[in-house]
């Protein structure tokens, strides 16, 4: 349930999309992925963590159903921390769009995300709601590693992978669950490029994505 990894380019963010959530961001599109069989979970949302900048941020929250963690995401050095904080958030908000059948991304997104960020994570949005598919399950995002560009204060590269082994797709009308294709790796690594916007916020420019890149 991971973002699929697809070509590059739009296939930046589609190419997350590989699995049920491989990411937005474009990579190889050797993998597919949709899950089957799941039934739909209520439960409590999971909301967004808070930030200390005096920007208000939008309250992502995502049900309990799909549990996207994050393990480890924190560093020492505090402008490594708030671009760590904002990739979070990014993620959860893409995730949100799908959930909600929002194929243009809604305001959370498009506050996380460049013109060129937005329009690519668009695409991979369409990959699920362009054919009724929602995601649940597990996806951990881990091992992340900021680093930053430049002056070190306006842009910055994050590296994470994701797990897709418990996260699956749901067609909302079929009820149909799907998963990797059997052979696939499960794991995804992820790269994303963000630049600082006026307001402090960390904004996704592109994501690419490499599946087995792990």
């Amino acid at each position: 349930m991971a973002r699929r990894a697809l070509p590059t380019t739009a296939a930046a963010l589609t190419a997350a999309a590989a699995l049920l959530l491989t990411g937005c961001g474009g990579g190889d599109d050797s993998s597919s992925d949709d899950i089957k069989g799941a039934d739909t979970g209520a439960g409590s949302p999971s909301a967004s963590a808070s930030h200390t900048s005096g920007v208000k941020r939008p309250d992502i929250k995502l049900p309990s159903e799909f549990q996207l963690t994050f393990e480890n995401w924190t560093s020492g050095d505090a402008v490594e921390q708030a671009v760590l904080n904002d990739t979070k958030e990014q993620l959860r908000a893409g995730y949100a769009a799908i959930i909600a059948d929002e194929p243009d991304g809604g305001d959370a997104l498009a506050f996380y995300d460049t013109a060129s960020g937005l329009s690519q994570d668009q695409s991979w949005i369409k990959t699920y709601t362009g054919k009724n598919l929602t995601v649940f399950g597990k996806l951990p995002a881990y091992d992340p590693k900021p680093t930053l560009l430049g002056n070190k204060k306006t842009r910055a590269v994050v590296t994470y992978c994701t797990d897709e082994s418990k996260a699956y797709t749901r067609n909302r009308k079929t009820k149909d669950v799907q998963g990797n294709p059997k052979g696939t790796d499960p794991k995804v690594f992820y790269t994303v490029t963000l630049t600082k916007n006026s307001d402090g916020v960390w904004q996704n420019v592109s994501t690419r994505a490499k599946r087995g890149g792990c």
